[in-house]
């Protein structure tokens, strides 16, 4: 392949990529009540490791935090993880990771009490095995997403100033992708 060849190839790939990345923002239910952080801890804020907190990825710039005693409960869902990520010492996401499509719906449910119904029209959040949710504030954004395939539920809860430094991040540091998708 030559070179224009493969240049041309990774702008259309990175196009279908954004492409399909688009839809999922489009339909992000206006936030009813931003909470500008997570649990009480605002996006930015220094996170360092605590008696209640243990770092469990240490990148350069990425790091990963969990609760020593473990995941607790998000709203009325059990859950299987929650980590909080940072980006240059600035607490910027949590990763929250479930199973089941009862949790799902615990979780989906939960969500909507406190930030606002998601649409439910055919096709904004839901296809081919894969269910979708998205709510948007002034400083937060929260997507869930739930694969009914793999029987695997996955939310971010994250600062929407710090998500782009964090995308950024997190493609330079490749071997922290895995651990903090």
């Amino acid at each position: 392949m030559s070179q224009r060849s493969l240049r041309s190839f990774s702008i259309t790939a990175v196009a279908l990529a954004l492409s399909c990345l688009v839809p999922l923002t489009l339909h992000a239910v206006p936030m009813k009540d931003d909470p500008k952080g997570f649990e009480g801890i605002p996006w930015g804020a220094t996170f360092t490791e605590t008696p209640d907190f243990a770092l469990v990825e240490n990148g350069r710039r990425i790091k990963g935090y969990e609760l020593k005693q473990g995941p607790p409960s998000f709203g009325p869902a059990k859950i299987d993880s929650m980590r909080f990520v940072t980006i240059d010492g600035q607490f910027g996401r949590v990763t929250i990771r479930y199973h089941g499509l009862d949790t799902h719906r615990q979780i989906v449910e939960f969500l909507e009490l406190k930030h606002g119904a998601l649409d439910r029209t055919p096709g904004q959040i839901a296809g081919k095995g894969v269910k979708q949710g998205d709510w948007r504030g002034e400083d937060t954004q929260i997507s869930v997403t739930f694969d009914s395939r793999t029987d695997r539920g996955i939310m971010f809860v994250e600062s929407r100033s710090l998500a782009t430094t964090l995308a950024d991040g997190m493609a330079a540091e490749p071997d922290h992708l895995g651990a903090t998708y």
